[in-house]
């Protein structure tokens, strides 16, 4: 059985104002002020720490123009930037299983089914989280999540068509050394754009998490961060 929740999809919004949509979005669903919501976005260049990272993880060149940001979501560090799909689903897991590792492997299936829709095999490893192309294996999705109150923030960002080095020449992503990182382009072997995979990527959500998405208007969502989120959103 589906339930209604809120879809906003934002296009390029730098980390910091998503990191404050997000908190505030998700302090509004703990109340239960307004439903559940997913956001896909995409992020300028940064470069995201997360509570495990570890100082020897960051070698990024002092002339890269690249914003570093700490936050707390699981994990180590992370690049986002422009071609890169980010999903940031701010649900209520007692509605889910109430289970984090369930919730993870969930975005695992969806990321999956994602790239199913463009004849790509995405794959699970064994002991790591996230999404792969195997043999040999190249990671092209990561998921960094943070629960509180049994609501969830952050999320997954999939490699669509960018330049994967800064995943290695700036930062040891992940923490995983000698790891490929890839993206759909590179997969596929043709350009490909955010705006080509988020329908398949909004459909795979709200089929794993039994979501009947409704799209805000694209300039409702865009200012949210700079208005009170119950009011705006409540008032629907």
């Amino acid at each position: 059985m589906s339930s209604g929740a809120y879809l906003m999809s934002l296009g390029l919004v730098r980390y910091s104002e998503a990191f404050a949509l997000q908190r505030s979005l998700a302090g509004a669903v703990a109340q239960g002020a307004i439903p559940e919501t997913v956001i896909f976005l995409e992020h300028p260049p940064v470069v995201t720490v997360g509570q495990r990272t570890e100082t020897e993880e960051l070698h990024i060149p002092e002339n890269a123009e690249v914003e570093i940001v700490e936050t707390d979501r699981g994990g180590k560090s992370t690049f986002h930037g422009p071609g890169q799909l980010v999903c940031y689903p701010i649900l209520d897991l007692t509605k889910h299983g109430k289970d984090v590792k369930l919730y993870v492997r969930n975005l695992e299936e969806a990321l999956i089914r994602t790239l199913a829709a463009f004849e790509l095999g995405g794959e699970r490893i064994e002991g790591l989280t996230g999404v792969w192309m195997t043999r040999p294996p190249r990671k092209i999705a990561s998921i960094g999540v943070h629960v509180s109150h049994w609501v969830t923030t952050h999320g997954y960002a999939l490699n669509v068509d960018l330049d994967p080095a800064p995943f290695t020449e700036w930062i040891t992503a992940c923490g995983l050394e000698d790891t490929a990182f890839t993206t759909m382009a590179r997969e596929l072997g043709r350009p490909i754009t955010v705006e080509e995979v988020r329908p398949a990527a909004i459909a795979a959500i709200g089929e794993i998490f039994g979501l009947e998405l409704d799209e805000l208007p694209a300039d409702e969502g865009a200012g949210l961060w700079s208005q009170p989120i119950h009011a705006s959103l409540a008032a629907r």
